[in-house]
């Protein structure tokens, strides 16, 4: 497929990791992993809850969510769904999304772990990477993202990674109100924290408006 689909060949590497848009195995490894828990029962991370389905649908949702993300990809508006390879396993997914970026160069990400792989580490680097794919592979401008206050952990991620507080926002999720903290990092402030390589990116960069 890498002729007419440049993104097969996309890689990045961390000294830990390997980030790549997913074969089809590596999509069902994943959708495997969504099955098994992303979080624990009495918490909620997403702005959809998708991941209090059962275990049949979380994964089908998960199939689902690459699938679209493959077929709307167009360079006005994109979302790279990236699979998070660790020792040869799927460790979970991270997402880098824009809109119109060759005029904003503003790019936008969003991940889950599997719940086993969880506080090792792993969130660090895998959104590290993506964030250097962005700012040194795309020159983006600024990154932004997003946490509920009671998802401890994604915000130390971006406090650790240098973001800025960017304002709240309220929601209604399920029936309940729900805080959530937005962050900014604009490419002045970004300095990556481990070696990132990037592998094949040339001839994708028509894909996503660059």
């Amino acid at each position: 497929m890498t002729p007419h689909w440049p993104l097969a060949q996309l890689r990045l590497h961390t000294p830990e990791l390997r980030l790549v848009i997913p074969t089809f195995d590596q999509l069902y490894q994943l959708a495997e992993l969504a099955a098994d828990g992303v979080h624990p029962d009495d918490q909620m991370p997403f702005g959809q809850p998708w991941s209090a389905a059962p275990p049949a649908e979380r994964a089908r949702s998960v199939l689902q969510w690459h699938w679209r993300s493959w077929a709307e990809l167009d360079p006005e508006k994109w979302t790279l769904a990236f699979v998070v390879i660790r020792d040869g396993m799927v460790v979970g997914t991270q997402d880098l999304m824009a809109t119109n970026f060759g005029v904003g160069r503003s790019v936008q990400t969003g991940s889950w772990l599997g719940q086993r792989f969880q506080g090792q580490g792993i969130g660090t680097q895998m959104r590290a990477a993506v964030l250097e794919f962005a700012f040194r592979g795309l020159e983006a401008l600024e990154a932004t993202t997003s946490a509920f206050v009671d998802n401890a952990a994604s915000q130390r991620v971006s406090e650790k990674l240098g973001y800025l507080d960017n304002g709240n926002d309220q929601h209604v999720i399920a029936g309940r109100p729900r805080r959530e903290r937005r962050f900014l990092l604009p490419r002045e402030r970004w300095h990556c924290p481990i070696e990132v390589s990037i592998d094949n990116l040339t001839p994708c960069l028509p894909m996503l408006g660059v």
